[in-house]
């Protein structure tokens, strides 16, 4: 092989670790699909829902810190499920610009159905206890990583 066919190794879809990810990512969501439409929500209505299943209580601020998600993409989804009764909105009484998010009894109810979701999501993805603990803490070590990192690619 030449050198200048191996420059371009990196570009070939199969050396690529960020398509992998990005295909299983699209199929683990469209996964949960059947289960959460059982449920009424979307995938990101339930990932908002098991940080208030955890916590009860949660910041707009912190929910989006936990979700990597911005705020353009929250507050239709949280104002869905507060119509939807899940949960409530009250504007944080130090800083009105951030929004109080409390679970609902009927958000809290919602967990007893939703408890069925993780296993069969596990079932699918066919991976033995020990591979999806590594599977989920190389996935969460490359993205604090790339969260830390200050210095941005440029292309020349």
């Amino acid at each position: 092989m030449d050198s200048e066919a191996e420059n371009y190794d990196g570009l070939k879809l199969q050396n690529q670790v960020c398509f992998p990810l990005y295909a299983c990512s699209k199929e683990l969501i469209r996964q949960y699909g059947p289960c959460l439409k059982e449920l009424n929500l979307t995938y990101t209505q339930y990932i908002v829902m098991m940080v208030l299943w955890e916590k009860e209580r949660v910041s707009s601020r912190e929910l989006a810190g936990c979700l990597h998600l911005d705020y353009g993409t929250l507050t239709p989804v949280l104002k869905r499920l507060d119509q939807a009764g899940y949960l409530t909105r009250a504007r944080a009484a130090e800083d009105e610009r951030l929004l109080t998010l409390t679970l609902t009894e009927k958000g809290r109810a919602l967990k007893t159905r939703a408890a069925a979701i993780p296993p069969a999501i596990a079932e699918c993805m066919g991976l033995t206890p020990e591979e999806f603990g590594a599977l989920y803490a190389l996935t969460y070590k490359a993205l604090k990583n790339m969260e830390e990192k200050t210095k941005k690619i440029i292309i020349q």
